[in-house]
């Protein structure tokens, strides 16, 4: 099995520091026996990586998205290509370690930045509604299906994390692709992760039916209290059976709301949690279901969008 290192684990190093959160000889000491500075180990041998700025409006608004773009080296012709959407609390080290998968199994992929344009600072700032950012995805959507010349317009899918994984659901919905899409533009996979499934069809707005056809793959864990552990399964086998064929559900076991984030475990407040009625998430990284979502992940969209690895 493959190891994925997280691009920008320094960046958490070097906030942990400024803020005091762990003693600089202790960083000192790991960065000396971490650190390579043989030519063949920078991670941006990988893929090729710009900052982008995407045009997005709706409703008479305008806005600028940040994203960062990954083509990968080594390939030739047109690539299948990836959105990632963060969480709540905005980018981290999910989207990081998801995007180097991707990139080593050479997957172009486009990972944004949501709040920035928004100001958001902290989750406590988010917007209303997930609704209000599905503009954002399909600009971005957009975005890749413009680079005639590196991604197959016909093989981009979506991905993110809780927030991210319920623009992921919702971008399936044949309505909102009509709304938000350009022409007949539409995502060929999607894959959200602990998407908070409790909300859907029964939430105003959070639609999760009449969908586009394209397969999705809802990956949530069985310690995740957004949901009670049965809640995922109850929204599949409710929907209609054209529509229910279209999803795969996978749920882990000992696993709570964002097993993937390597920040330091946390517990954090959330009003959408427990089904609704609010309460305290715990936040707790399991290396163990990370790598098989990891895998899953691959797996899904090299069968949906096709892909491979790095010669």
């Amino acid at each position: 099995m493959k190891n994925y290192p997280i691009s920008g684990a320094r960046w958490v190093t070097a906030i942990a520091l400024v803020c005091g959160l762990i003693p600089s000889m202790v960083i000192a000491k790991d960065r000396s026996s971490t650190t390579s500075y043989a030519r063949d180990d920078s991670e941006r041998l990988l893929a090729k990586s710009s900052f982008v700025s995407i045009p997005v409006s709706d409703s008479g608004k305008e806005w600028s998205l940040g994203a960062v773009l990954h083509v990968p080296y080594g390939f030739e012709g047109k690539r299948p290509a990836v959105v990632i959407i963060h969480g709540s609390g905005g980018v981290d080290s999910r989207g990081g370690h998801y995007a180097n998968a991707l990139n080593h199994a050479g997957y172009v992929t486009l990972e944004v930045d949501l709040w920035a344009a928004r100001g958001v600072q902290s989750a406590g700032g988010r917007p209303k509604s997930v609704i209000e950012t599905l503009p954002d995805a399909f600009a971005s959507l957009n975005f890749l299906t413009q680079m005639t010349g590196t991604v197959d317009s016909e093989r981009i899918g979506i991905t993110g994390f809780s927030w991210g994984g319920v623009v992921s659901m919702l971008s399936a919905n044949r309505a909102y692709r009509e709304k938000y899409g350009t022409g007949v533009q539409k995502f060929a996979a999607h894959a959200p992760f602990y998407p908070v499934c409790w909300g859907y069809n029964v939430v105003r707005g959070y639609d999760f039916k009449n969908l586009t056809g394209a397969k999705i793959l809802i990956q949530a864990g069985k310690a995740d209290v957004y949901d009670a552990p049965e809640t995922c399964s109850n929204m599949v086998a409710s929907l209609a059976s054209a529509d229910a064929a279209l999803v795969e559900l996978v749920m882990y076991d000992n696993a709570t709301h964002a097993w993937d984030r390597r920040e330091p475990d946390a517990t954090v407040p959330d009003p959408a949690s427990h089904v609704g009625k609010g309460g305290m998430v715990p936040l707790r990284y399991n290396a163990a279901v990370t790598r098989k979502s990891t895998e899953k992940l691959l797996e899904f969209f090299a069968e949906t969008l096709g892909g491979q690895s790095l010669p």
